[in-house]
Order: C-alpha cells, then sequence, then structure tokens
C-alpha cells in the first residue's frame, strides 16, 4: 500500500486540485518542442559566443589583470596558442551569458509537469539561481583568484620569474570561475528540496557537523589549485550559503504551518 505521508509520496503522488489544467501533450509532441528549445538555447550560446570573439582582446586583457597585478608575465609557447586560447575564453564567457537563457528553457519546458504550488517558487527560485551564479563568479574573480595568484607568486619569488602559459593559466582562472558560479548554487537546491517537502530546515540544520567537513572537501576538489589558503577561501561562502539556505527553508516551511 501507497503511505499517503510520505514525503516522497506526496512529491510523486499530487492532489488532483494542486495539478494544473494544462492540455496533456503526446510523448513526440514533448520530444518536438524539447528539440525547440534545443534549438534555441545553443542559438543563444553561438551568438553570445560570436558577441565575445568580437571583444576577446578585451575580456582576456580584463580577465589576466589579477595576475599582472602580480607582476606576472605572459607568453605562447606555440604559435596558435594565442588564438585558441581566445577561442576557449569567448566560449566560456559566451555560456556564461547565454546562462539564464538556458535555465529559461529548461524551466519552460519542465512547468508543465510541475503542480500549482509548485510554480509559485518557479520565479524566485530562477531569479535566486541566476543572482548566486553570477555572485559565485564575482567572488570567485575578485578573492578566490588574487588570492590563489598571490600565493603561487610568493611561493616562487626568489627561485623562477613568474613568465606563465597564457593557456595554461586562462584554464586555471576559468575553471575557478565556473565551479564557483555553480558551488553557489547550494541554497536553491535547498530550496527545491524544501519546497518539495523531502528535507525540512531543521534536518538541514542538524547535520551542520557534516556539512563543514563536506564544503571543505568539496572546495579542494573544486578549485584547481592546491593552495590550502584559496579552498579556506571558498569553504568559509559554502557554509555560510548552506546554514542560510538551511534557516530560510525552516522560516518557510514554519510560515506554511502557521
Amino acid at each position: 500500500s501507497q503511505d499517503s505521508s510520505s514525503p516522497i509520496s506526496s512529491w510523486l503522488y499530487p492532489d488532483k486540485e494542486d495539478l494544473p489544467d494544462d492540455k496533456e501533450m503526446t510523448i513526440f509532441e514533448h520530444l518536438e518542442e524539447l528539440r525547440e528549445r534545443l534549438l534555441l538555447s545553443v542559438g543563444a550560446v553561438g551568438v553570445a559566443m560570436l558577441g565575445c570573439f568580437a571583444f576577446a582582446k578585451d575580456l582576456i586583457m580584463y580577465l589576466e589583470s589579477p595576475a599582472h597585478v602580480q607582476g606576472v608575465r605572459f607568453l605562447q609557447l606555440s604559435p596558435g596558442e594565442y588564438f585558441f586560447t581566445t577561442l576557449k575564453v569567448s566560449g566560456y564567457c559566451g555560456l556564461l551569458i547565454a546562462s539564464p537563457v538556458i535555465l529559461y528553457e529548461i524551466i519552460a519546458f519542465v512547468v508543465p509537469g510541475l503542480t500549482l504550488s509548485e510554480r509559485k517558487f518557479l520565479g524566485p527560485i530562477v531569479l535566486g539561481s541566476s543572482i548566486l551564479f553570477y555572485a559565485g563568479l564575482a567572488f570567485s574573480y575578485s578573492v578566490l583568484t588574487p588570492a590563489a595568484l598571490n600565493f603561487f607568486v610568493s611561493y616562487a619569488e626568489g627561485v623562477v620569474e613568474s613568465i606563465w602559459s597564457i593557456d595554461q593559466y586562462f584554464e586555471f582562472i576559468l575553471v575557478l570561475m565556473f565551479s564557483t558560479g555553480l558551488a553557489f548554487q547550494v541554497p536553491v537546491i535547498q530550496l527545491l528540496l524544501g519546497q518539495t517537502k523531502l528535507v525540512t530546515g531543521d534536518q538541514m540544520l542538524s547535520v551542520w557537523r557534516y556539512v563543514v567537513v563536506g564544503a571543505v572537501a568539496a572546495a579542494a576538489v573544486l578549485t584547481p589549485s592546491t593552495d590550502p589558503l584559496t579552498q579556506i577561501l571558498l569553504a568559509g561562502p559554502l557554509i555560510g550559503l548552506y546554514l542560510g539556505g538551511a534557516s530560510l527553508v525552516k522560516l518557510l516551511q514554519a510560515g506554511e504551518t502557521s
């Protein structure tokens, strides 16, 4: 027998009055809609990448500035290294700029399968996810990257001169920024879990010790550098975001029951 009181059961089998009155679609209509949304997403990324490529030199100079402050100089180790680096930077930046469009297309495809109560939180969750993602990028560029570069340059001072490969530098900084943006999505995941009643705010707060250990481990995996300072600087905000997200879930759930 199905336990109707279980949060998982309630999520899988919602009440009929909470179901929307949307028109039902066949599997082929769903596939056609998915194809159209994929094409729109790819098109948006392509346009953003072309726009970034047109300003690739300015983008590269902007992303190089944290290293220039540390006295680092760059060189290309092969004839086409700088050209392929501009393609890589344009690709990453285009993907980052077009990410709200991709997120919108995903949400628009999923919406028909959501209940009425779940749809109410869709707008705030999409907006919060975008803000947190770009906040992660800004935090990575302004705090994590300078700290990591300062560590590497100071460690090598007096032994080797800091003349770095342009390709390897951008591999480092772009991965660090992208992974930090993804890591800042923790509160969004918590809100989704809280709204589906799969996990309560109290349950999230009760495992804070494991979260601290997990945040340190996640920071070690997400940061391409091996220095402890960068890992601690990322682990701190992750712990703060988790605790803030858990507190918000608890507050929302308390408001629903009152």
